[in-house]
Protein backbone atom coordinates (compact mmCIF):
# COMPACT_ATOMS: atom_id res chain seq x y z
CA UNK A 1 0.00 0.00 0.00
CA UNK A 2 1.21 3.46 -0.83
CA UNK A 3 1.09 6.41 1.56
CA UNK A 4 -0.64 9.64 0.57
CA UNK A 5 2.65 11.37 1.36
CA UNK A 6 4.12 9.70 -1.72
CA UNK A 7 2.00 11.85 -4.04
CA UNK A 8 3.91 14.18 -6.34
CA UNK A 9 1.45 16.67 -7.87
CA UNK A 10 -1.58 16.29 -5.62
CA UNK A 11 -0.28 17.68 -2.33
CA UNK A 12 -1.29 20.36 0.20
CA UNK A 13 -5.02 20.11 -0.38
CA UNK A 14 -7.13 23.04 0.78
CA UNK A 15 -9.47 20.67 2.66
CA UNK A 16 -6.81 18.02 3.31
CA UNK A 17 -7.10 17.60 7.10
CA UNK A 18 -9.88 15.04 6.73
CA UNK A 19 -7.80 13.12 4.17
CA UNK A 20 -4.84 12.94 6.55
CA UNK A 21 -6.94 11.63 9.44
CA UNK A 22 -9.00 9.10 7.49
CA UNK A 23 -6.02 7.84 5.52
CA UNK A 24 -4.22 7.42 8.85
CA UNK A 25 -7.01 5.14 10.02
CA UNK A 26 -6.60 3.13 6.80
CA UNK A 27 -2.83 2.84 7.27
CA UNK A 28 -2.01 5.17 4.38
CA UNK A 29 -0.72 8.06 6.49
CA UNK A 30 0.71 8.65 9.95
CA UNK A 31 -1.08 6.35 12.38
CA UNK A 32 -2.40 6.75 15.91
CA UNK A 33 -0.81 5.55 19.12
CA UNK A 34 -3.78 3.75 20.70
CA UNK A 35 -7.01 2.13 19.61
CA UNK A 36 -8.91 4.74 21.62
CA UNK A 37 -7.22 7.48 19.61
CA UNK A 38 -8.32 5.72 16.44
CA UNK A 39 -11.93 5.53 17.64
CA UNK A 40 -11.97 9.22 18.53
CA UNK A 41 -10.47 10.09 15.14
CA UNK A 42 -13.00 7.85 13.39
CA UNK A 43 -16.02 9.62 14.90
CA UNK A 44 -14.44 13.00 14.25
CA UNK A 45 -14.17 11.94 10.61
CA UNK A 46 -17.84 10.92 10.59
CA UNK A 47 -18.70 14.42 11.80
CA UNK A 48 -16.62 16.01 9.04
CA UNK A 49 -18.24 13.81 6.39
CA UNK A 50 -21.70 14.84 7.60
CA UNK A 51 -20.73 18.51 7.41
CA UNK A 52 -19.28 17.93 3.95
CA UNK A 53 -22.54 16.42 2.73
CA UNK A 54 -24.61 19.26 4.18
CA UNK A 55 -22.34 21.92 2.70
CA UNK A 56 -21.91 20.55 -0.81
CA UNK A 57 -25.14 18.57 -1.20
CA UNK A 58 -23.37 15.25 -1.76
CA UNK A 59 -25.09 11.87 -1.64
CA UNK A 60 -24.04 8.24 -1.94
CA UNK A 61 -20.48 7.30 -0.95
CA UNK A 62 -19.21 10.37 0.92
CA UNK A 63 -15.63 9.06 1.00
CA UNK A 64 -15.61 8.88 -2.80
CA UNK A 65 -17.35 12.26 -3.08
CA UNK A 66 -14.75 13.84 -0.82
CA UNK A 67 -11.84 12.38 -2.80
CA UNK A 68 -13.47 13.60 -6.02
CA UNK A 69 -13.87 17.08 -4.55
CA UNK A 70 -10.14 17.13 -3.80
CA UNK A 71 -9.37 16.12 -7.38
CA UNK A 72 -11.57 18.70 -9.09
CA UNK A 73 -10.45 21.50 -6.76
CA UNK A 74 -6.68 21.00 -6.89
CA UNK A 75 -4.78 23.28 -9.25
CA UNK A 76 -1.43 21.85 -10.28
CA UNK A 77 0.74 21.47 -13.37
CA UNK A 78 -1.31 18.54 -14.66
CA UNK A 79 -4.82 19.87 -14.01
CA UNK A 80 -4.06 23.30 -15.52
CA UNK A 81 -2.60 21.74 -18.68
CA UNK A 82 -5.68 19.54 -19.07
CA UNK A 83 -7.96 22.54 -18.56
CA UNK A 84 -6.33 24.36 -21.46
CA UNK A 85 -5.25 21.59 -23.83
CA UNK A 86 -7.41 18.66 -22.82
CA UNK A 87 -4.58 16.17 -22.35
CA UNK A 88 -1.15 16.31 -20.72
CA UNK A 89 1.84 14.39 -22.07
CA UNK A 90 5.38 13.62 -21.01
CA UNK A 91 6.71 13.62 -17.47
CA UNK A 92 3.74 15.55 -16.04
CA UNK A 93 1.42 12.85 -17.32
CA UNK A 94 3.61 10.15 -15.74
CA UNK A 95 3.66 11.98 -12.40
CA UNK A 96 -0.13 12.28 -12.48
CA UNK A 97 -0.45 8.56 -13.26
CA UNK A 98 1.64 7.83 -10.15
CA UNK A 99 -0.69 9.97 -8.00
CA UNK A 100 -3.84 8.52 -9.52
CA UNK A 101 -2.65 5.02 -8.65
CA UNK A 102 -2.67 6.10 -4.99
CA UNK A 103 -6.10 7.69 -5.39
CA UNK A 104 -7.31 4.44 -6.96
CA UNK A 105 -6.19 2.55 -3.84
CA UNK A 106 -8.11 5.03 -1.68
CA UNK A 107 -11.23 4.56 -3.79
CA UNK A 108 -10.94 0.76 -3.69
CA UNK A 109 -10.40 0.46 0.07
CA UNK A 110 -13.05 -1.71 1.76
CA UNK A 111 -14.52 0.58 4.42
CA UNK A 112 -16.19 -2.34 6.22
CA UNK A 113 -12.73 -3.66 7.17
CA UNK A 114 -12.02 -0.44 8.99
CA UNK A 115 -15.29 -0.69 10.91
CA UNK A 116 -14.53 -4.27 11.95
CA UNK A 117 -10.94 -3.51 12.92
CA UNK A 118 -11.90 -0.61 15.16
CA UNK A 119 -15.07 -2.16 16.57
CA UNK A 120 -17.13 0.91 15.66
CA UNK A 121 -20.42 1.58 13.89
CA UNK A 122 -21.77 4.18 11.47
CA UNK A 123 -19.76 3.34 8.38
CA UNK A 124 -23.02 2.89 6.45
CA UNK A 125 -23.58 6.65 6.90
CA UNK A 126 -20.47 7.25 4.82
CA UNK A 127 -20.92 4.46 2.30
CA UNK A 128 -24.55 5.20 1.41
CA UNK A 129 -25.54 8.68 2.52
CA UNK A 130 -29.02 9.98 1.72
CA UNK A 131 -29.19 13.75 1.53
CA UNK A 132 -31.92 16.25 2.26
CA UNK A 133 -31.50 18.18 -1.00
CA UNK A 134 -30.16 21.16 0.91
CA UNK A 135 -27.94 24.00 -0.23
CA UNK A 136 -24.74 23.57 -2.17
CA UNK A 137 -21.66 25.71 -2.60
CA UNK A 138 -21.69 24.75 -6.28
CA UNK A 139 -24.52 25.17 -8.68
CA UNK A 140 -26.66 22.07 -9.03
CA UNK A 141 -25.22 21.17 -12.42
CA UNK A 142 -21.66 21.06 -11.13
CA UNK A 143 -22.68 19.29 -7.91
CA UNK A 144 -24.40 16.56 -9.92
CA UNK A 145 -21.40 16.28 -12.26
CA UNK A 146 -19.04 15.80 -9.30
CA UNK A 147 -21.30 13.08 -7.89
CA UNK A 148 -21.40 11.41 -11.32
CA UNK A 149 -17.60 11.60 -11.58
CA UNK A 150 -17.35 10.07 -8.10
CA UNK A 151 -19.43 7.08 -9.20
CA UNK A 152 -17.42 6.76 -12.43
CA UNK A 153 -14.08 6.80 -10.60
CA UNK A 154 -15.31 4.18 -8.19
CA UNK A 155 -15.93 1.82 -11.13
CA UNK A 156 -12.62 2.34 -12.95
CA UNK A 157 -10.51 -0.79 -13.43
CA UNK A 158 -7.03 0.76 -13.37
CA UNK A 159 -5.07 3.97 -12.80
CA UNK A 160 -5.04 4.75 -16.55
CA UNK A 161 -8.83 4.58 -16.77
CA UNK A 162 -9.04 6.65 -13.58
CA UNK A 163 -6.78 9.31 -15.11
CA UNK A 164 -8.80 9.47 -18.33
CA UNK A 165 -12.00 10.17 -16.39
CA UNK A 166 -10.39 12.98 -14.39
CA UNK A 167 -8.83 14.46 -17.54
CA UNK A 168 -12.20 14.54 -19.27
CA UNK A 169 -13.64 16.47 -16.33
CA UNK A 170 -10.82 19.03 -16.39
CA UNK A 171 -11.29 19.54 -20.12
CA UNK A 172 -15.05 20.03 -19.86
CA UNK A 173 -15.42 21.94 -16.59
CA UNK A 174 -11.99 23.24 -15.66
CA UNK A 175 -10.36 22.95 -12.26
CA UNK A 176 -10.30 24.76 -8.93
CA UNK A 177 -12.38 27.69 -7.80
CA UNK A 178 -12.33 29.37 -11.21
CA UNK A 179 -13.68 26.25 -12.85
CA UNK A 180 -16.36 25.38 -10.32
CA UNK A 181 -17.82 28.81 -9.53
CA UNK A 182 -19.36 31.45 -11.76
CA UNK A 183 -18.84 34.65 -9.76
CA UNK A 184 -16.14 36.08 -7.49
CA UNK A 185 -15.27 39.05 -5.31
CA UNK A 186 -11.90 40.52 -4.41
CA UNK A 187 -10.57 40.51 -0.86
CA UNK A 188 -7.29 41.90 0.38
CA UNK A 189 -5.16 39.14 1.91
CA UNK A 190 -1.64 38.86 3.26
CA UNK A 191 -0.30 38.15 -0.22
CA UNK A 192 -2.31 40.86 -1.97
CA UNK A 193 -5.57 40.68 -3.89
CA UNK A 194 -7.34 37.35 -3.46
CA UNK A 195 -10.12 36.12 -5.78
CA UNK A 196 -12.85 34.65 -3.55
CA UNK A 197 -15.84 32.67 -4.88
CA UNK A 198 -19.36 33.98 -4.34
CA UNK A 199 -21.30 30.92 -3.24
CA UNK A 200 -24.82 32.05 -4.14
CA UNK A 201 -25.20 34.40 -7.10
CA UNK A 202 -28.77 35.44 -7.85
CA UNK A 203 -30.39 32.96 -10.26
CA UNK A 204 -31.85 35.52 -12.63
CA UNK A 205 -32.27 35.37 -16.39
CA UNK A 206 -32.74 38.06 -19.02
CA UNK A 207 -36.39 37.02 -19.33
CA UNK A 208 -36.91 38.15 -15.73
CA UNK A 209 -36.33 41.73 -16.88
CA UNK A 210 -39.53 42.87 -18.58
CA UNK A 211 -38.94 45.03 -21.64
CA UNK A 212 -35.59 46.56 -22.68
CA UNK A 213 -35.31 44.09 -25.56
CA UNK A 214 -32.99 46.27 -27.63
CA UNK A 215 -30.69 46.85 -24.67
CA UNK A 216 -30.61 43.15 -23.78
CA UNK A 217 -29.82 42.14 -27.35
CA UNK A 218 -26.99 44.65 -27.56
CA UNK A 219 -25.53 43.22 -24.37
CA UNK A 220 -25.88 39.57 -25.40
CA UNK A 221 -24.45 40.23 -28.88
CA UNK A 222 -21.31 41.73 -27.35
CA UNK A 223 -20.99 38.94 -24.78
CA UNK A 224 -21.62 36.23 -27.40
CA UNK A 225 -18.75 37.57 -29.49
CA UNK A 226 -16.50 37.62 -26.42
CA UNK A 227 -17.32 34.04 -25.42
CA UNK A 228 -16.75 32.80 -28.97
CA UNK A 229 -13.32 34.41 -29.06
CA UNK A 230 -14.23 37.19 -31.49
CA UNK A 231 -13.52 40.87 -30.92
CA UNK A 232 -15.73 42.46 -28.27
CA UNK A 233 -15.88 45.74 -26.40
CA UNK A 234 -15.91 46.86 -22.81
CA UNK A 235 -19.48 47.69 -21.93
CA UNK A 236 -21.12 50.51 -19.96
CA UNK A 237 -24.76 50.09 -18.89
CA UNK A 238 -26.06 53.49 -17.84
CA UNK A 239 -29.38 55.14 -17.15
CA UNK A 240 -32.04 55.63 -14.51
CA UNK A 241 -31.90 53.87 -11.16
CA UNK A 242 -33.77 50.60 -10.73
CA UNK A 243 -34.07 49.81 -14.45
CA UNK A 244 -32.29 46.43 -14.39
CA UNK A 245 -28.70 47.23 -15.33
CA UNK A 246 -27.18 45.05 -12.60
CA UNK A 247 -29.78 42.34 -13.20
CA UNK A 248 -28.67 42.10 -16.83
CA UNK A 249 -25.04 41.53 -15.88
CA UNK A 250 -25.97 38.82 -13.37
CA UNK A 251 -28.18 37.19 -15.98
CA UNK A 252 -25.30 37.21 -18.47
CA UNK A 253 -23.12 35.39 -15.92
CA UNK A 254 -25.78 32.70 -15.51
CA UNK A 255 -26.43 32.40 -19.24
CA UNK A 256 -22.83 31.93 -20.34
CA UNK A 257 -21.36 30.11 -17.34
CA UNK A 258 -21.53 26.76 -19.12
CA UNK A 259 -19.46 28.21 -21.95
CA UNK A 260 -16.63 29.35 -19.71
CA UNK A 261 -17.68 32.87 -18.71
CA UNK A 262 -16.79 34.04 -15.18
CA UNK A 263 -17.73 37.26 -13.36
CA UNK A 264 -15.36 39.10 -10.99
CA UNK A 265 -16.93 41.89 -8.95
CA UNK A 266 -14.65 44.83 -8.19
CA UNK A 267 -15.37 47.99 -6.21
CA UNK A 268 -14.00 51.46 -6.77
CA UNK A 269 -11.65 51.38 -3.79
CA UNK A 270 -10.07 48.19 -5.19
CA UNK A 271 -8.95 49.62 -8.52
CA UNK A 272 -5.35 49.55 -7.35
CA UNK A 273 -5.67 45.74 -7.33
CA UNK A 274 -6.74 45.56 -10.98
CA UNK A 275 -3.31 44.61 -12.32
CA UNK A 276 -2.93 41.92 -9.66
CA UNK A 277 -6.35 40.44 -10.48
CA UNK A 278 -5.67 40.42 -14.20
CA UNK A 279 -2.29 38.73 -13.64
CA UNK A 280 -4.06 35.88 -11.80
CA UNK A 281 -6.58 35.11 -14.55
CA UNK A 282 -4.99 36.12 -17.84
CA UNK A 283 -3.56 32.65 -18.57
CA UNK A 284 -6.63 30.64 -17.60
CA UNK A 285 -8.93 28.93 -20.06
CA UNK A 286 -11.97 31.07 -19.19
CA UNK A 287 -13.44 34.38 -20.26
CA UNK A 288 -13.62 36.93 -17.45
CA UNK A 289 -15.87 39.95 -17.08
CA UNK A 290 -14.62 42.34 -14.43
CA UNK A 291 -17.85 43.84 -13.14
CA UNK A 292 -18.10 47.30 -11.57
CA UNK A 293 -21.51 48.17 -10.21
CA UNK A 294 -22.79 51.73 -9.73
CA UNK A 295 -19.61 53.27 -11.07
CA UNK A 296 -19.12 57.03 -10.78
CA UNK A 297 -16.54 59.47 -9.49
CA UNK A 298 -16.59 62.85 -7.84
CA UNK A 299 -14.28 65.40 -9.40
CA UNK A 300 -11.78 65.09 -6.54
CA UNK A 301 -11.47 61.28 -6.80
CA UNK A 302 -8.53 59.94 -8.79
CA UNK A 303 -9.17 56.16 -8.68
CA UNK A 304 -10.49 56.33 -12.25
CA UNK A 305 -6.91 56.80 -13.48
CA UNK A 306 -6.15 53.16 -12.56
CA UNK A 307 -9.15 52.06 -14.58
CA UNK A 308 -8.22 54.17 -17.61
CA UNK A 309 -4.74 52.70 -17.71
CA UNK A 310 -6.04 49.12 -17.58
CA UNK A 311 -8.79 49.58 -20.17
CA UNK A 312 -6.63 51.30 -22.73
CA UNK A 313 -3.41 53.21 -22.71
CA UNK A 314 -1.01 51.19 -20.53
CA UNK A 315 2.08 49.55 -21.94
CA UNK A 316 0.79 46.05 -21.21
CA UNK A 317 -1.96 44.90 -23.56
CA UNK A 318 -5.21 43.91 -21.85
CA UNK A 319 -5.56 40.11 -22.17
CA UNK A 320 -8.04 38.84 -24.75
CA UNK A 321 -9.93 36.82 -22.12
CA UNK A 322 -10.89 39.87 -20.06
CA UNK A 323 -13.56 42.55 -20.56
CA UNK A 324 -14.86 45.23 -18.23
CA UNK A 325 -18.60 45.72 -17.72
CA UNK A 326 -19.77 48.63 -15.60
CA UNK A 327 -23.16 49.98 -14.54
CA UNK A 328 -23.81 53.59 -13.65
CA UNK A 329 -26.58 56.12 -13.31
CA UNK A 330 -24.31 58.52 -15.21
CA UNK A 331 -23.21 58.28 -18.80
CA UNK A 332 -20.22 60.51 -18.07
CA UNK A 333 -18.72 58.69 -15.13
CA UNK A 334 -16.77 61.59 -13.66
CA UNK A 335 -18.76 64.45 -12.20
CA UNK A 336 -18.64 67.63 -14.26
CA UNK A 337 -19.47 71.19 -13.21
CA UNK A 338 -20.56 74.23 -15.19
CA UNK A 339 -17.28 75.82 -14.21
CA UNK A 340 -15.48 73.15 -16.24
CA UNK A 341 -16.93 74.67 -19.41
CA UNK A 342 -16.84 78.29 -18.40
CA UNK A 343 -14.82 80.61 -20.58
CA UNK A 344 -13.23 82.16 -17.49
CA UNK A 345 -11.67 79.52 -15.30
CA UNK A 346 -8.77 79.15 -12.91
CA UNK A 347 -7.58 76.24 -15.05
CA UNK A 348 -5.12 77.46 -17.69
CA UNK A 349 -5.90 74.43 -19.84
CA UNK A 350 -9.57 74.09 -19.21
CA UNK A 351 -10.30 72.07 -22.35
CA UNK A 352 -7.73 69.48 -21.30
CA UNK A 353 -9.53 69.11 -17.97
CA UNK A 354 -12.86 68.52 -19.71
CA UNK A 355 -11.35 65.94 -22.07
CA UNK A 356 -9.72 64.16 -19.14
CA UNK A 357 -13.12 63.71 -17.51
CA UNK A 358 -14.81 62.52 -20.69
CA UNK A 359 -12.06 60.09 -21.68
CA UNK A 360 -13.03 57.35 -19.22
CA UNK A 361 -16.54 56.73 -20.56
CA UNK A 362 -15.16 56.92 -24.10
CA UNK A 363 -13.08 53.82 -23.37
CA UNK A 364 -16.27 51.72 -23.20
CA UNK A 365 -16.90 50.71 -26.80
CA UNK A 366 -20.48 49.60 -26.12
CA UNK A 367 -22.74 51.96 -24.17
CA UNK A 368 -26.29 50.80 -23.46
CA UNK A 369 -29.01 53.08 -22.15
CA UNK A 370 -31.66 51.92 -19.64
CA UNK A 371 -34.39 54.55 -19.28
CA UNK A 372 -37.22 54.70 -16.75
CA UNK A 373 -40.44 53.14 -18.13
CA UNK A 374 -43.40 55.31 -19.06
CA UNK A 375 -46.80 54.68 -17.49
CA UNK A 376 -47.79 51.99 -20.00
CA UNK A 377 -44.47 50.16 -19.73
CA UNK A 378 -44.60 50.35 -15.95
CA UNK A 379 -48.06 48.77 -16.05
CA UNK A 380 -46.75 45.93 -18.23
CA UNK A 381 -43.94 45.28 -15.77
CA UNK A 382 -46.34 45.19 -12.83
CA UNK A 383 -48.85 42.87 -14.51
CA UNK A 384 -46.10 40.51 -15.70
CA UNK A 385 -44.54 40.29 -12.24
CA UNK A 386 -47.96 39.78 -10.66
CA UNK A 387 -48.72 36.94 -13.07
CA UNK A 388 -45.40 35.23 -12.36
CA UNK A 389 -46.00 35.61 -8.62
CA UNK A 390 -49.58 34.33 -9.00
CA UNK A 391 -51.16 37.32 -7.30
CA UNK A 392 -54.94 37.13 -7.44
CA UNK A 393 -56.10 40.67 -8.10
CA UNK A 394 -58.02 42.34 -10.87
CA UNK A 395 -55.80 44.14 -13.37
CA UNK A 396 -57.51 47.51 -12.97
CA UNK A 397 -57.20 47.44 -9.19
CA UNK A 398 -53.62 46.15 -9.46
CA UNK A 399 -52.56 49.04 -11.68
CA UNK A 400 -54.32 51.63 -9.55
CA UNK A 401 -52.53 50.44 -6.45
CA UNK A 402 -49.22 50.20 -8.33
CA UNK A 403 -49.55 53.82 -9.44
CA UNK A 404 -50.22 54.89 -5.85
CA UNK A 405 -47.19 52.93 -4.73
CA UNK A 406 -44.76 54.43 -7.23
CA UNK A 407 -45.82 57.98 -6.36
CA UNK A 408 -44.55 57.50 -2.81
CA UNK A 409 -41.70 55.11 -3.47
CA UNK A 410 -39.29 56.75 -5.88
CA UNK A 411 -41.15 56.82 -9.19
CA UNK A 412 -41.60 54.32 -11.99
CA UNK A 413 -38.90 51.66 -12.38
CA UNK A 414 -38.54 47.91 -12.49
CA UNK A 415 -37.21 47.99 -8.93
CA UNK A 416 -40.25 49.90 -7.70
CA UNK A 417 -42.53 47.42 -9.45
CA UNK A 418 -40.77 44.48 -7.79
CA UNK A 419 -40.99 46.16 -4.39
CA UNK A 420 -44.72 46.66 -4.90
CA UNK A 421 -45.16 42.98 -5.80
CA UNK A 422 -43.12 41.94 -2.75
CA UNK A 423 -45.39 44.15 -0.64
CA UNK A 424 -48.46 42.37 -2.00
CA UNK A 425 -46.89 38.96 -1.39
CA UNK A 426 -46.16 39.99 2.17
CA UNK A 427 -49.86 40.79 2.55
CA UNK A 428 -50.81 37.40 1.20
CA UNK A 429 -51.37 38.61 -2.35
CA UNK A 430 -53.98 41.16 -1.35
CA UNK A 431 -54.08 44.69 0.03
Amino acid sequence: MHSIKEMILYREFENGRLLDRFAGLMGKADGFTTKEDKKNAYYACLHDFMELAATYGFEGNLWHSYLTLLLVSHENAFSRVCEIGGEAKGSICAAARHDFAIFKELFDFDLSKLENALGVAGMDLIACFKGTDGGSLFNRRIRDRICALSVCLGKTACAEEFQNAVTDFYREFGVGKLGLHKAFRIERGKLGAEIVPIANIAHVSLDDLVGYEIAKKKLTDNTEAFVEGRKANNCLLYGDAGTGKSTCVKAIANLYYGRGLRLIELYKHQFQDLHDVIAQVKNRNYKFIIYMDDLSFEDFEVEYKYLKAVIEGGLEKKPDNILIYATSNRRHLIREKFSDKAELSDDLHNNDTVQEKLSLSARFGVQIYFGAPDKKEFGQIVTTLARVSRIQMGEEELLQEANKWELSHGGRSGRTAQQFIDYLLGKGGNL
